[in-house]
Parts: structure tokens; C-alpha cells; sequence
């Protein structure tokens, strides 16, 4: 009798996660359904029809043919990027003695710093952009990746890492003649890996995604990023859905697949498993 109520709760929750994963992949499947929709279909029939009668890739090739998309493309992978690896080292450099160092203030500092995380981007959008502008950084890359050269929800994170590192691996480092910076490059970080690949992750499709900070700084439209062309597209094409579909799958496309690479990294792992007893 147990095994049968076991397995009626196994099948309940099995389907309660398909209804949400449903619900949750549903837009995304809309999407792809429209772009490979030819002109000929009604794209909002009702009910939806997520499959194309005949599916063609001509909303891909008119998207690509009519629009720089590659120099999009490229422009937000280089932004993308070097947002990762400046935010990545700022942070863990910053989360690092908050975490494992002992200075005065050290507790207030992390307050205030977490503090922040509270604080909408639309309140201190102004005096960053005022602040671009006064270093000269607007219409460029840096000034695109100014505000997200360091981030409290990082040092947040990865300070919380760091306290889970357990002592005897920074001890015996010491005792080896470890420098400060070697302790922090050849034994902390190696040991937060899946910490320091989600934030990698949270930050390139933060990056990736942005559409207001990109939109305010750029006026160059060889410099847009996928989002301003993907927007670029609407007004282009006079809402000819497909086609603004077709661009939105070519913008998405990269982090998804980002994310299928990089997700078997993000899996706590064992730090203490190198500590001999």
C-alpha cells in the first residue's frame, strides 16, 4: 500500500513539474514556432499553433541578408565578455578579505556593500550616465561595460564561497611560503570554481541581455548589441512579427547554448577532499 501511494506522488509530481516546465517553455516554443513560420501563416490564430505547416528558414536568411547581425553579434560578445572577466576579477578581489582577511570595518564594509543590492538601476542610471559621459567613455565598449565592472551581488556571492573553504587548505598553503595573492590565485579560486561559473553566467547573460544601459550610451549603430538590433528590426520591417521572431531566436540562441555547455560546472563540489585527516 505504501509503494502504491509512493508511486501515485511520484506521478503527481512529475506531472505538476511538466505543467510548469509547459508553462515555463511555452513563450520560448511561440517564439521559435514564429520564426520558422512562412508568410503565408497566421501567426495569431487562436489557439496558438506552435508547430509551422511549413517550416522555412527565410526569416533567418532575410534577418541576416537586410541587417549587420554579425557585427551585432560580435558587439555583444565582446561586451559580454570582457564583463565576465573584469567583473570576475573585481569581485573575487573584493570578496576575498571580506571573507578570509580580519581589518577593522570589515563586517560594515560587506553591510554596505550588500546594501546596494537593494538600490534600482534606474536610481543611479543618471549619474552613471553623467559620469560616462565627463570620462569620455559614451558610444564605446567601456562605457557599455562601465557599470558592470563590479557588482554587489558578486562579491556577495563569491565572499560566501570563500567561507566555506576550509582552513586547512589555507593553512597548509601558508606553511608552504604561499604569498597572499598565490593563496588567493592557486587555492581559493580552484576552490570555488562552481561559485565563480555561476556568476560568470549571471553576468554574461545580464550583459548579453541589456537593452536600457546599451540603449542610453550607444548612438553608432555599428556598435549596437543584439537587443538594439532586435528592437532595430521593429521598425524596420513594420512589426512583421516573423522576422523580429527570427532575430529574437538569433539573439537567444548563444546563451542558451552557453548555458547547456556550462551547466554541468555549476555542482558544488567537495573543497575539504584535498585536507588529509
Amino acid at each position: 500500500m505504501r509503494s502504491h501511494n509512493s508511486k501515485i506522488k511520484t506521478a503527481l509530481m512529475y506531472a505538476l513539474l511538466s505543467g510548469i516546465a509547459l508553462v515555463t517553455l511555452f513563450p520560448l516554443l511561440w517564439l521559435v514556432g514564429t520564426a520558422l513560420k512562412s508568410p503565408t501563416e497566421n501567426i495569431f490564430q487562436s489557439p496558438p499553433q506552435l508547430l509551422p505547416a511549413q517550416p522555412t528558414l527565410e526569416n533567418f536568411v532575410t534577418v541576416w541578408q537586410t541587417n549587420p547581425f554579425g557585427q551585432y553579434m560580435l558587439n555583444s560578445t565582446l561586451i559580454a565578455v570582457l564583463t565576465v572577466c573584469i567583473n570576475l576579477l573585481f569581485c573575487a578581489l573584493a570578496a576575498y578579505p571580506l571573507a578570509r582577511l580580519s581589518f577593522p570595518g570589515r563586517d560594515w564594509i560587506f553591510i554596505a556593500i550588500v546594501t546596494t543590492i537593494m538600490i534600482p538601476f534606474q536610481i543611479v542610471m543618471i549619474p552613471l550616465y553623467i559620469l560616462t559621459v565627463q570620462m569620455g567613455l559614451r558610444n564605446s565598449y567601456l562605457g557599455v561595460i562601465f557599470p558592470s565592472l563590479a557588482s554587489a551581488f558578486g562579491i556577495f556571492l563569491l565572499r560566501q564561497a570563500f567561507l566555506g573553504v576550509p582552513k586547512e587548505l589555507e593553512e597548509a598553503a601558508r606553511m608552504d611560503g604561499s604569498s597572499e595573492l598565490g593563496l588567493w590565485w592557486n587555492i581559493m579560486l580552484p576552490a570555488i570554481r562552481p561559485a565563480i561559473v555561476t556568476l560568470a553566467i549571471f553576468v554574461f547573460i545580464g550583459a548579453w541581455s541589456d537593452f536600457l544601459w546599451p540603449l542610453i550610451v550607444i548612438q553608432d549603430e555599428n556598435l549596437y548589441t543584439l537587443p538594439l538590433g532586435v528592437a532595430k528590426l521593429a521598425g524596420t520591417f513594420s512589426l512583421d512579427w516573423r522576422l523580429v521572431a527570427a532575430g529574437s531566436v538569433i539573439s537567444i540562441a548563444p546563451v542558451m547554448l552557453l548555458f547547456l555547455f556550462l551547466q554541468r560546472y555549476i555542482v558544488p563540489t567537495d573543497t575539504g577532499s584535498g585536507v588529509k585527516g
